[in-house]
């Protein structure tokens, strides 16, 4: 197995970090609801809406972590992960995890207390590496949303 380095992601890793995004979408069977373009990845990127990690070897990204700065009014400032993919080749080699520990250690480095995210309820691979990790994936809460743009 090849040397996995995890590192922030740099201006030059949006095009791979997109191209995992898109693999997430098809994964969850939503591609067509992808609409955000990479130049929107980099503009926000650039103004610092976003955080991202990223997980390489062999010279190419083959995993990332999407987050940003959050609030909870009961908690404090915390991490919200966006988005968090391997490339299907290189699962079970350990990279989840490690690409997880650096988003959970960035976040105490932030001084958040917490950190959020989503999960389908049929994605069984990623609802077994959360519960590896001690995570408590709540049932009672819905999700709310609107759009407003198409």
């Amino acid at each position: 197995m090849q040397e996995i380095v995890i590192r922030k992601a740099e201006k030059r890793d949006i095009p791979a970090i997109h191209e995992l995004v898109r693999e997430l979408a098809i994964y969850e069977r939503a591609e067509e609801q992808f609409v955000a373009g990479i130049s929107e990845y980099e503009r926000d990127f650039q103004e610092g809406v976003y955080r991202a990690l990223v997980a390489e070897a062999q010279g190419q990204v083959v995993g990332m972590a999407l987050y940003y700065v959050a609030y909870s009014t009961w908690k404090g400032r915390m991490f919200y992960l966006e988005d968090f993919v391997v490339k299907q080749a290189w699962r079970r080699f350990g990279v989840g995890q490690q690409l997880f520990d650096a988003f959970l250690e960035d976040a105490r480095q932030a001084g958040c207390r917490l950190v959020k995210w989503q999960v389908l309820d049929w994605n069984e691979p990623a609802l077994q590496f959360y519960a590896k990790n001690n995570a408590i994936i709540e049932k009672e809460w819905w999700n709310g949303k609107i759009f407003l743009f198409e």
